[in-house]
């Protein structure tokens, strides 16, 4: 389950020189390209170093990366300040965004994280009814006042259980894993996308 605490960021414009913005020459051009070339090929390694494996014992399967990246690019800013809850101990590498999470156990977290986030991703790791009500009592934990935004990637023998317990509406998009599944998953919000993740599928 992955949350997400919006932050304002701020900008700082600088003036420009009266005769035209300045100009780098020949030399220093080239130079900065080596430098953003080797920032490049280095966050590219560190990336493929931080990837985890699936363990299909913990129930395990990842989206394919059309999937994540739909997912990650419809409310997270890159700006805003991360948590991962998430009971596989190795991702601890990920430092202070990762906090350890037992769905069986769905308010024994930091007093930091209660009512503290405004966008929710929660992707439950089994399809059952006890499964969806403790990871419900979770996000009523985590959760601002007010308006917020949650995204519930799960299966579609949840639909009526999602409407139930947390109001969501499934969405057009469906989510694909890399591992191939047999049960059909589904995006469920709370919020209409309107044109975005396929709309909201009409009530039958």
């Amino acid at each position: 389950m992955e949350e997400v605490r919006e932050e304002r960021t701020h900008t700082h414009s600088v003036p420009e020189d009266e005769d035209g913005p300045p100009m780098l020459s020949a030399e220093a051009l080239e130079a900065l390209k080596d430098f953003l070339s080797d920032q490049n090929r280095n966050g590219e390694e560190e990336e493929e170093v931080a990837l985890l494996a699936e363990d299909w014992r913990l129930s395990q399967f990842w989206y394919d990366r059309h999937t994540a990246e739909t997912v990650a690019k419809e409310k997270i800013d890159p700006n805003v300040s991360l948590k991962l809850l998430e009971y596989d101990k190795r991702f601890e590498q990920y430092g202070g965004e990762f906090t350890f999470y037992d769905y069986n156990q769905p308010e024994q977290l930091p007093s930091s994280l209660k009512n503290a986030y405004q966008i929710i991703v929660a992707d439950p790791p089994y399809l059952s009814k006890e499964c969806l009500e403790k990871v419900t009592q979770t996000i009523s934990f985590l959760v601002q006042p007010g308006n917020v935004y949650l995204l519930l990637l799960t299966g579609e023998v949840q639909k009526d259980r999602a409407a139930e317990l947390l109001g969501l509406h499934p969405c057009g998009f469906r989510p694909q894993h890399s591992s191939k599944l047999g049960n059909e998953f589904r995006l469920f919000t709370n919020y209409d996308p309107g044109m975005r993740l396929g709309g909201w599928e009409p009530d039958q």
